[in-house]
């Protein structure tokens, strides 16, 4: 069903950081004791970017 899928490395380093900022809102919300539709909506964020990374494989440059 999801053979062709790959992450080039561009995407992937993309994808790293923006979960990295989202994770790092995501603390900052929570000590601030902020609103928590913000605690979700950056730990959703900084969650789905880690499980993409971690499941869907980098495209390799042989073999």
């Amino acid at each position: 069903m999801f053979e062709g899928l790959y992450l080039t490395p561009a995407v992937a380093t993309a994808l790293f950081v923006l979960a990295c900022l989202a994770g790092y809102r995501y603390r900052a919300v929570w000590k601030a004791e902020g609103p928590r539709w913000q605690l979700w909506l950056y730990g959703l964020i900084a969650a789905g970017g880690l499980l993409v990374l971690g499941f869907v494989p980098l495209a390799g440059g042989g073999a």
